[in-house]
């Protein structure tokens, strides 16, 4: 008792600040020595709990939260030198000091190999006890310190890493959708990665083009996990960090996890200034969100839709305009956020705005570049259209002066040549009239044909069946068809269709398609005439069996002047070409089996 008394009169040593939170001193012992060590301990503010076998102390460990044991080696369901290494090897972070009345070195040195801090004889000074107990706590302090100390620089190594891949990301690639969403997921992974800053769940929202905040991406339970392996694989993998994320698909493509359908809820027009997210948005200020409360906000809206009444917003932003938030929380640990995982939030935002505006930059200059390039096709297309404009013109001017100059003589000539023909000529004369007149007739044509070239007459479209104009035609050509023997085939799938065109100009068309038709089939053969409303397009399709356009001449054929026959101006397609495009169409020709095909696309 005189020791006792001595350690409650002359103790100097307060153990207020040993403790941290709801942490407790075990006293595991049987005798009085440790009731006493009890009385002086919370004396001083140190919460004990006592426990009088090894039992007993393992129930106390699984309900409360241990600093250190103060642990007699002779207990009565154990021996007491065992105790430390289960210890240890269960509970690293709990200190033990070891009490014995046997004052023997080895079995000291047994106890701190088997893993405790300390050892003490008793019986022992109360303040001996006490300052051996403080130095072990302070060494238990300071270990644990150090190791938060050490996984701060790691989360901290961790933060520069990802910034680093994130930069070299955004150098070496021009960041098209795929890309920034890749990028955007990193970032998110980063914010929930247990190397990162641990939040629970992170969410995405962007503004759209249309001034509205919309849900992008999100993590949370059910592909957490995957976020918190990355940099466990990239050590194993030796891959780039991108790869990782790729790699382990953090959120299932096929299917949509949760947190990624609860963002996409997320809708708020940039109207709503009294919004929190969009306000945040706009005023690019961050706002910490603690027991559903902040700055006068209405938040019913949020906590309702994520479930979580404490969170962090963070705007995102460039220097020319806001470009959404990111939203984090800690709804399954309930983790308290302070004021350094806000800081370390804006830090991942700062480089997700930078993603997101260099992204927007590519995706305008790829519009730009891309209208430049309709600009230029635009410009050649109607540098063509001036250059064949201007050839036309030449060969008009040509043409009509050659129309007004050589007419009148022709056509007197052959007036002549016929007079004499009717006039019963000496024999012998008769087959030189003829051919007069037959050369006559053909030079009146050619003439003719070249006046349809150069005549301006205004187009006046009215609604006109084409059956009719299609039966006028093949009438004129009656003659021909028949001497020739050409079986004509008509196949309109309705006789009555009608269109807005110009008839007289439609039926010059298919006066000379038709013409050119009969013309390869000097021999006899097939006319096929078929006429169908294809979509937004009447096809005007003429088939002729006879002898096709030979192989590399179909960019030429519709050339002016250009012709194959010995007789003919060349003008043929270029008129109908001229006509078609006036009506808005288009035709081509081309070879097939048995002969050729033109198709006339005419609009509805």
């Amino acid at each position: 008792m005189d020791t006792l008394s001595s350690g409650f009169q002359h103790s100097a040593v307060d153990g207020h600040d040993l403790l941290i939170d709801d942490e407790v001193i075990v006293l595991v012992d049987d005798d009085a020595f440790i009731r006493n060590i009890k009385m002086f301990f919370e004396d001083r503010g140190l919460a004990v709990v006592e426990a009088d076998s090894g039992q007993a102390l393992w129930n106390i460990i699984d309900r409360h939260n241990v600093a250190l044991v103060l642990l007699d080696i002779g207990l009565p369901d154990i021996d007491g030198k065992t105790i430390p290494s289960q210890l240890k090897a269960n509970h690293p972070d709990i200190a033990i000091l070891m009490l014995t009345g046997i004052s023997d070195l080895q079995t000291a040195m047994e106890c701190i190999r088997a893993g405790a801090d300390d050892y003490l004889a008793k019986p022992a000074q109360l303040n001996e006890v006490l300052l051996a107990v403080r130095k072990i706590l302070e060494k238990r302090r300071l270990l644990i310190l150090n190791r938060q100390y050490q996984e701060d620089l790691e989360n901290a190594n961790f933060r520069i890493q990802l910034m680093h891949q994130l930069s070299l990301k955004m150098n070496t690639v021009y960041l098209n959708t795929v890309q920034l969403d890749e990028i955007l997921q990193a970032i998110l992974v980063g914010i929930t990665a247990g190397e990162g800053l641990r939040f629970n769940r992170a969410f995405l929202a962007m503004i759209d083009d249309d001034d509205v905040l919309r849900g992008r991406l999100a993590i949370g339970p059910g592909c957490r996990e995957e976020a918190g392996h990355i940099w466990q694989a990239l050590s194993r993998k030796k891959m780039d960090f991108f790869a990782i994320v790729r790699d382990l698909q953090t959120c299932n493509p096929d299917e949509e996890t949760p947190v990624n359908k609860l963002v996409k809820k997320l809708e708020i027009p940039l109207t709503e200034v009294g919004h929190v997210l969009i306000r945040c948005a706009l005023e690019r200020k961050s706002i910490r969100v603690v027991n559903g409360a902040a700055n006068g906000f209405d938040l019913s809206g949020v906590i309702n839709l994520f479930g979580a009444d404490e969170f962090i917003i963070v705007p995102l932003y460039s220097p020319r305009r806001p470009l959404g938030v990111i939203i984090a929380d800690n709804l399954i640990t309930g983790r308290a956020i302070s004021n350094s995982y806000v800081s370390a939030m804006e830090l991942f935002a700062s480089q997700a705005s930078l993603v997101i505006e260099h992204s927007r930059l590519y995706m305008d200059m790829q519009g730009t570049i891309s209208e430049l390039k309709k600009v230029n096709n635009e410009l050649d297309k109607n540098k063509n259209l001036l250059v064949q404009a201007e050839r036309y013109s030449a060969l008009g001017h040509m043409a009509a002066q050659m129309v007004h100059n050589v007419r009148n003589p022709i056509t007197a000539i052959g007036g002549v040549a016929r007079i004499m023909a009717k006039k019963n000529p000496p024999e012998g004369f008769n087959k030189y009239i003829n051919v007069m007149v037959r050369e006559t007739d053909r030079l009146e044509n050619i003439l003719s044909t070249l006046f349809e070239f150069v005549d301006s007459d205004e187009m006046v479209k009215e609604k006109t069946a084409i059956y009719p104009l299609v039966q006028n035609v093949l009438f004129l050509l009656q003659k021909e068809i028949g001497q020739q023997g050409i079986t004509v085939n008509i196949n309109f799938a309705d006789s009555q269709q009608e269109l807005l065109i110009d008839g007289d100009q439609i039926s010059k068309i298919i006066v000379h398609l038709c013409r050119n038709a009969v013309e390869a089939m000097p021999a006899g053969g097939v006319l096929t005439i078929d006429g169908s409303v294809v979509g937004d397009w009447f096809n005007l399709v003429i088939i002729d069996s006879g002898q096709s356009v030979d192989t590399g001449l179909e960019p030429r054929i519709m050339e002016p002047f250009y012709t194959t026959k010995v007789y003919g101006t060349g003008m043929g397609l270029t008129i109908v070409e001229r006509i078609v495009a006036a009506h808005g169409g288009n035709f081509t020709i081309q070879r097939i089996d048995n002969g050729t095909e033109v198709v006339v696309r005419l609009p509805m």
